[in-house]
């Protein structure tokens, strides 16, 4: 029950809706030494980047297998989630998702979906990854889940948490964009086409 529950999420989520990422929640520092401790903990700009730059790589060579569609469905990325999804900012392509990792926990190493593009010879192409993580799980009003340096957004509509990472083709919309305008559905009568971000 609890694993048709996670799918319908990971399903409800990679409908298109997304919602705008939100600042700290409950529980943030509050009071005169608050700013102090903050500034005392937070690592300086360039370490925050060489921070992220290590989980890309990390991200990249654990998924890097997965180039070969039948090695991810091997390794449990075999539920089809959604046709090849594009809208007018561009595409995701097709979600692959392994729903035993869908949990409270969000682990660079371990993310939830895999995204495909179509290409024109059949064969599908690694592009991306998603992590989700629903609300029943994280609740709305804690602060976000956090990868990569960045907030995960809100889905208000399907009651979720969600991130981007274009680890495997230069999104010019950013790295954790949600649409990438240079990925395609054009080799695929497999389309979901959606008309919002």
């Amino acid at each position: 029950m609890r694993r048709t529950t996670r799918l319908l999420a990971v399903i409800a989520l990679l409908s298109g809706c997304s919602g705008e990422p939100t600042a700290t929640g409950p529980g943030a520092d509050v009071g005169p030494d608050a700013a102090a401790n903050r500034l005392a903990t937070t690592p300086s700009t360039s370490e925050s980047a060489a921070s992220v730059q290590k989980d890309l790589a990390t991200l990249r060579q654990v998924t890097a297998r997965f180039h070969r569609f039948q090695a991810a469905t091997d390794a449990g990325w075999s539920t089809k989630i959604t046709p090849c999804m594009t809208n007018p900012a561009g595409g995701m392509g097709f979600h692959y998702g392994n729903t035993a990792l869908i949990d409270a926990v969000a682990n660079v190493a371990e993310p939830e979906l895999l995204l495909y593009e179509p290409e024109k010879n059949g064969r599908l192409r690694l592009v991306a990854v998603e992590y989700i993580i629903p609300y029943t799980l994280h609740a709305r009003d804690a602060a976000p889940p956090v990868l990569f340096g960045r907030e995960f957004l809100q889905n208000d509509a399907f009651q979720l948490w969600g991130l981007h990472a274009w680890v495997w083709k230069h999104n010019p919309s950013g790295m954790f964009a949600n649409w990438n305008p240079t990925v395609s559905c054009k080799y695929t009568t497999d389309v979901l086409a959606m008309a919002h971000n």
